[in-house]
């Protein structure tokens, strides 16, 4: 019953978690009838989680009939691909989108400089920075230099393309992007990156009033005065979505995943590490269908696993571990394609994890090959003691129990025995010639 309720449990836990359809935000319930501002609040690097909750986000408020979405923005930067997802759902919003870096001390660095020239308008508040743009890996180091060179003339491209569109300063766009350059929000204004400086939410409101933005569908003049704000924040889907979606984050699931499962195999019947085990799975395999996965790496650390399980069956002498090792660390470093894990990470969770693997590979190898404890077979080569003379049929005391003995030799009560083989009810005996100290009752 209690593993029934544990399963269930589980069950409800990954329906809400992934289930597209369920409220996710404080904003479910909400109706909006186009006198309203949906503020999407963004913080946070930009990974496939993020993505998805501003397109929800956005689409929240296309479905209710919002006058105004604004996307606040504080951002060290993220991967180019959920960057690009927030870009196209911004560029295609049939609803004006304006976004604002804020409140001080916030900045758009790196992949949120794209996102921030793609809004309708763009706007940041006093004491805020925006730039430093050089695409980089997950790990924040720089990409291979040819790699490098193809990322960045695609990104300057795309990125100059959106500024441009937008009416923005398409040339310093691709600096930031070249260069890694960085400025204030004041030189943002001056050098037509963005279209205002704030002091807050309130006085963006105030400044965007009147203003007039082109749509698709063309110019449109917002009315922003008596707009009231209704704010979308990441809810508990959200949250774990943002975390899990983390290439660091995905590694270490699925480390912990494959112990689980490791451990539960070696150890049949401990249930824990198999459970918790399964839920990082399927929780790593999620993340990996919003990265790009190399499967080769991922290949080689189930190899490894397969190299630390036949360690068990097989006495290798430590080169079958030694192997799992040495593809566990490649597999490791060549898992994801170009936002590689940190290496500070990579490196203490495999001297962890393999060091894991080898400690429980270990213990079951001896397990396996220990002689048997119990039944006929723990019998075999113990010592008992003659309670009933023998010749050649008689009784014996061994292994805790009384047995019908057998021998070729005469043996008298309290000589010392050992069980050479036995046969159903009847064991066969010979007297012990190093005999051990038998602790006995009659």
């Amino acid at each position: 019953m209690a593993n029934s309720r544990t399963a269930f449990l589980i069950l409800i836990f990954l329906v809400t978690l992934f289930c597209p359809g369920l409220p996710v935000s404080g904003t479910s319930g909400i109706v909006l009838a186009g006198n309203e501002v949906m503020i999407i609040e963004l913080e946070g690097p930009i990974n496939p989680g993020t993505a998805m909750y501003v397109v929800r986000g956005l689409e929240k408020a296309k479905d209710q009939g919002a006058a105004l979405a604004i996307i606040r923005l504080d951002t060290p930067g993220g991967l180019a691909s959920s960057m690009r997802t927030i870009v196209k759902a911004i560029l295609n919003s049939p609803v004006p989108v304006v976004v604002y870096v804020g409140p001080r001390g916030a900045g758009a660095a790196s992949a949120g400089v794209m996102v921030t020239v793609a809004g309708h308008i763009a706007a940041m508040a006093k004491g805020t920075n925006i730039g430093a743009a050089h695409p980089v890996n997950a790990g924040g180091k720089d990409i291979e230099k040819t790699m490098s060179e193809k990322v960045v003339n695609d990104m300057a491209a795309y990125a100059r393309g959106i500024a441009e569109n937008k009416g923005k300063n398409g040339e310093w766009v691709e600096k930031a992007i070249r260069e890694s350059v960085s400025i204030t929000a004041d030189e943002a204004l001056e050098k037509n990156v963005i279209d205002l400086v704030v002091k807050d939410m309130d006085d963006l409101l105030k400044s965007l009033d009147g203003r007039e933005v082109n749509m698709p569908g063309g110019k449109i003049t917002l009315k922003t005065a008596d707009l009231k704000k209704i704010h979308y924040r990441p809810g508990f889907r959200d949250r774990v979505l943002k975390t899990i979606s983390d290439p660091n984050i995905a590694y270490i699931l699925m480390m912990i995943g494959l112990a689980g499962l490791y451990f539960e195999m070696a150890h049949p019947g401990a249930i824990f590490p198999g459970v918790i085990g399964a839920i990082s799975l399927i929780l790593a395999f999620f993340s990996f269908q919003t990265l790009p996965v190399n499967y080769a790496g991922f290949l080689l650390i189930i190899l490894a696993i397969i190299f630390f399980i036949v360690e068990i069956k097989v006495a290798s002498y430590g080169i079958l571990s030694i192997g799992g090792l040495i593809s566990l660390t490649l597999g490791s470093i060549m898992l994801f394609e170009d936002v590689g894990v940190s290496l500070k990470l990579i490196m203490p969770t495999i001297l962890l994890v393999g060091g894991f693997f080898v400690v429980v590979a270990g213990l079951a190898f001896r397990a396996f090959h220990r002689k048997p404890r119990g039944g006929r077979d723990g019998l075999l080569g113990e010592i008992g003691v003659v309670r009933e003379l023998i010749a050649p049929e008689g009784l014996i005391f061994v292994h805790g129990e009384y047995w019908r003995a057998i021998s070729e030799e005469r043996l008298e009560p309290g000589d010392k025995v050992e069980v050479i083989s036995v046969d159903g009810l009847m064991v066969r005996v010979k007297k012990a010639l190093n005999p051990a100290t038998v602790q006995s009752t009659n």
